[in-house]
């Protein structure tokens, strides 16, 4: 029997060099005893050094890396098994749904998923005043180990404020330059509130409509064991007690057209300033409700602050919706090719949406995305600028005809007016949505507005080097 000692929570590193070696020794599961502890591992690397690596199929490594942040101690044993089983002969095991051990690894991941969708959907920062200045805290309890896996997705929206994540599991700190990691924390650790908390909560409150309550449904939304966590969740209780009160209210009062809704006024009076960094600008794009249907939560825009392009895309899809960044999709896929094909580096680049909410249509599992109107995207206009302003680009690129509405204020052509134009103040290059080159009819058409695309990416980096100079 050989015993592996791994460290507490996803010790990724430390289970693939012991697969590694396990597998190069032919032990078979059976042989194998799995356990965490903080003392050294007893499972050592050979005198002839590490273990080479093993040529396992993709999906087989992507399933290990979510499934080794599951709670579950038998995690490792049941991997062990599925990447022993895959490298005797079975490759396609995990093509087998039927197979109890895949069935129980496939729950594993979605759990997993499931944690960290709900981590990145109700996860509240906090300000707190220190010594060095403004900081932000947030308690969240999470199902499994995904403190780690999470990590880049917070760095990556709140790169411009100091924050700190406590869990039970562990803690996480950024300073604006360096994360770090940290022991776990108490409840008791976190503020109880701030000073924005009152402010959102009068808008909450004055937003909830009485006639569509659904407790079974917010439920099943957002379990009440996050209600603790979330400042809007003391006030849900109060408010499903008075709906039936307050809709025979609505009912006995005579109609009237609604006022609209002006999402500059509503976000100025809930934050009582105009955010002054994209740091406060995306707190407040997450903190306010969608101006679409179906929406979930605001996908913001990603890149550094100084970037020279900024990209401006229609709206999230559904897997953007899902990991909450955007252009990940198949769209975001083929911009990733033509952006590197026209010479420009993604990671210098700013990617953002006109409308930051995924409008769909839930059709049975599926959904369905919608295109935003015209009034929607005015709604989001302000959200929008707000951001180029902040972000200082020296070119602006719409990618489809929704980027240039919300940029111009005006109806335009792709089809007739692509190429260098002004963009709102900024100068720009009006090109193709890339999921409309994914919509082409034929190969003929696909490869013509390929060549149109990467033609007009190789413009916007023209003109953002002549900026420049």
């Amino acid at each position: 029997m050989r015993r592996v000692v791994l460290q507490p929570g996803a010790d990724a590193d430390g289970f693939r060099a012991a697969v590694r070696q396990l597998v190069a020794d032919h032990m078979p599961p059976e042989g194998v005893l799995w356990d965490t502890d903080d003392s050294p591992g007893l499972f050592g690397t050979p005198a002839g050094g590490e273990a080479p690596p093993l040529a396992l199929p993709r999906t087989v490594a992507e399933l290990a890396s979510v499934a080794v942040c599951h709670s579950a101690p038998e995690r490792y044993a049941l991997l062990y098994d599925l990447i022993w089983r895959v490298t005797q002969g079975e490759r396609d095991l995990l093509e087998v749904a039927s197979d109890p051990l895949v069935h129980r690894l496939e729950r594993m991941r979605k759990s997993v998923h499931r944690d960290l969708h709900k981590m990145h959907a109700f996860l509240r920062f906090r300000r707190v005043e220190g010594e060095e200045g403004e900081h932000f805290v947030a308690w969240f309890e999470p199902e499994h180990h995904i403190l780690r896996a999470t990590a880049d997705f917070f760095v990556t929206r709140f790169r411009g404020m100091a924050w700190s994540i406590l869990t039970p599991r562990g803690s996480l700190h950024w300073d604006g330059l360096r994360l770090t990691e940290g022991p776990a924390a108490n409840r008791a650790d976190a503020p109880c509130d701030d000073d924005f908390e009152a402010g959102w909560l009068g808008y909450y409150e004055s937003t909830f409509n009485p006639a569509r309550v659904n407790p079974t449904a917010m439920r099943a939304e957002m379990p009440k064991k996050y209600w603790r966590n979330m400042p809007e969740a003391a006030a849900i209780p109060a408010l499903i007690h008075e709906a039936p009160a307050r809709m025979r209210v609505m009912i006995a009062q005579q109609g009237a057209a609604p006022r609209r809704r002006d999402p500059k006024l509503a976000v100025a009076a809930m934050a009582r300033q105009a955010p002054d960094s994209l740091a406060a600008l995306n707190r407040l794009i997450q903190e306010a409700p969608p101006f679409v249907s179906g929406g979930t939560r605001a996908v913001l825009g990603e890149g550094p602050e100084d970037a020279a392009i900024a990209f401006v895309g229609e709206q999230p899809g559904d897997q953007e919706d899902l990991e909450g960044r955007c252009f990940i999709g198949p769209a975001g896929q083929m911009l990733d090719r033509a952006l590197a094909e026209a010479g420009i580096e993604r990671a210098r680049a700013y990617l953002t949406n006109a409308v930051k909410h995924f409008k769909f249509t839930q059709r049975g599992k599926r959904r369905l995305h919608q295109s935003p109107t015209a009034g929607e995207v005015k709604h989001y206009r302000w959200w929008l600028m707000k951001e180029l302003e902040i972000i200082r680009p020296r070119v602006v690129v719409a990618l489809g005809a929704t980027a240039a509405l919300a940029l111009t204020g005006q109806a335009v052509s792709v089809g007739r007016e692509r190429g260098q134009r002004l963009l709102g103040p900024w100068p720009g290059v009006l090109t193709n949505h890339p999921a409309a080159l994914l919509r082409m009819p034929d190969e003929t058409a696909r490869q013509q507005g390929w060549n149109h695309f990467v033609a007009d990416l190789r413009l916007a980096a023209a003109l953002s080097e002549r900026a420049s100079g």
